[in-house]
């Protein structure tokens, strides 16, 4: 955070805050998990509220995303910043493979799949859950553990609190945080990430995190493919 406009980075780290809950927040909750002083919490959402970018729903004494934070979001689907440099990557490796790529952001405790390239014609047709806009536990997807890798344990620990941050599709893959950490310390250190039926029985994934002009991660290319298929 800048020492020149604090109050401009608490309000950031707020919205970004409650973008990353699953519904309204307390107050006290935010203030607590934001470490900023209660009455200083109340003053930014007072500000944010008077802008539109959060609403406060006084029978549940909550906060959640207004519609000016909605707005942001719809102008950035509308530049598509991201998904324009990332498009011809994913066609050229597409076509070099001939197999299904994906690119994928972080999104909470989630991957959120924004493009999906695939062959014209498949070398064994695969069926797939991860459409543009689909979000699966990131914990189980190699797109989601290529970015997760790269972030710091506190933000890991943050993202998966407890057992039931851990969801289940096929009976595998890390249930708890220690079990989580220890596939992303060897995924790390080998720089890709790997995952075999955990998101669909049947289907194996690779992928390779992106990293945005500061270092931190941004992103993170998939290609998936029937598994037991070799691959050449």
């Amino acid at each position: 955070m800048s020492s020149t406009s604090p109050a401009v980075g608490r309000a950031l780290d707020l919205l970004l805050y409650l973008a990353g809950k699953p519904g309204p927040v307390p107050g006290a909750a935010i203030a607590r998990d934001l470490k900023i002083p209660r009455s200083t919490t109340y003053h930014l959402l007072d500000v944010l509220i008077a802008r539109g970018f959060v609403v406060h729903f006084p029978d549940r004494r909550s906060y959640g995303l207004g519609m000016a934070a909605f707005e942001i979001g719809s102008a950035y689907l509308r530049h598509d910043p991201l998904e324009m440099l990332a498009r011809p990557v994913l066609a050229r490796l597409v076509a070099r493979i001939g197999e299904t790529a994906h690119l994928g952001v972080l999104h909470g405790s989630e991957t959120l799949y924004l493009l999906k390239e695939q062959p014209p014609v498949a070398r064994i047709p695969v069926t797939m859950v991860t459409d543009v806009g689909v979000r699966l536990p990131a914990q189980l997807t190699a797109s989601g553990r290529s970015i997760l890798a790269h972030l710091p344990a506190a933000q890991i620990r943050a993202l998966f609190p407890g057992a039931r941050s851990f969801v289940d599709r096929t009976g595998a893959g890390p249930t708890s945080l220690p079990a989580l950490r220890r596939v992303l310390a060897e995924e790390k250190r080998q720089r890709w990430a790997e995952e075999v039926g955990l998101v669909t029985e049947g289907l194996q994934s690779v992928a390779a995190c992106g990293f945005d002009h500061s270092g931190r991660p941004a992103a993170a290319i998939s290609v998936t493919w029937r598994a037991g298929h070799a691959r050449t």
